[in-house]
């Protein structure tokens, strides 16, 4: 099958620092895949990389078998493809509603039109209520995004990516600083959601292995900018080397 996605031989540096080294991995249609590595292994640089957000030093990002390398979130966005945007971080003083508006705006080419029209935007609206029935958020529409409990701050970041209506998301740390029950209860929410939605592919960064193990599908474990393993869960769970070296288990 051809990959959604691709990495291909990415290489990032800043300076005299490399933080990828040669990264080459895959994204294919029905997949979820989690990025693991310790602190400073190149996670949220890949995932900047493979989002348009950081143009790879040299090597090569496809999508849909299309070179995208560095051209930017937004371009992507119109081709397919988010990432959580931590809108709530963004815009501390919107809505739940005006915060799920602004990709909804974005998808349908109103980015320049003020909250003030949304009530009298019938497209618009309706897009809304649809993502926050999908991720529970619909008695929560008028709420300042700032005041919502945590878990539901991740929901609304992950449910803005989803607005976009993406074949492919992308999300980085989807479920930190949340409670154990929550963070549960936000990735059953997420794949749910792409499943009614129709998202074809996920990559994750996280740092919870409950919650890689039990969702992924594959497996990409970086350590000092260079793929250690790329392997189902079990696979990666019989890596002496994996798992004393990115789990911090001894072998």
């Amino acid at each position: 099958m051809t990959p959604l996605l691709e990495a291909r031989d990415v290489v990032k540096r800043y300076g005299d620092v490399q933080a990828l080294s040669g990264v080459t991995m895959a994204l294919r249609g029905g997949e979820f895949v989690s990025i693991i590595g310790p602190n400073g292994a190149g996670k949220t640089t890949l995932v900047n990389v493979l989002t348009g957000l950081l143009r790879p030093t040299s090597g090569r990002v496809v999508f849909k078998g299309r070179d995208v390398a560095g051209v930017g979130p937004v371009r992507l966005a119109a081709l397919g493809m988010a990432r959580s945007f931590q809108l709530v971080n963004v815009f501390p003083a919107l809505t739940v509603a005006e915060t799920l508006a602004v990709p909804a705006l974005a998808r349908l080419g109103r980015g320049a039109r003020p909250f003030a029209s949304l009530a009298r935007d019938a497209e618009v609206a309706d897009s809304v209520a649809e993502v926050a029935e999908l991720f529970g958020l619909a008695e929560k529409l008028p709420r300042l995004a700032r005041t919502l409990p945590q878990g539901d701050k991740k929901l609304l970041d992950v449910a803005s990516a989803f607005a976009l209506r993406p074949e492919v998301i992308l999300m980085d740390e989807p479920t930190s600083g949340v409670s154990t029950r929550d963070k549960t209860a936000i990735m059953e929410t997420l794949v749910q959601a792409a499943r009614r939605i129709g998202v074809k592919g996920i990559i994750q960064v996280e740092h919870d292995m409950d919650i890689v193990f039990a969702y992924s599908d594959r497996i990409v474990a970086l350590h000092q900018g260079r793929v250690l393993a790329d392997a189902t869960p079990d696979a990666i769970r019989a890596d002496d080397e994996v798992v004393a070296t990115v789990l911090g288990r001894p072998r």
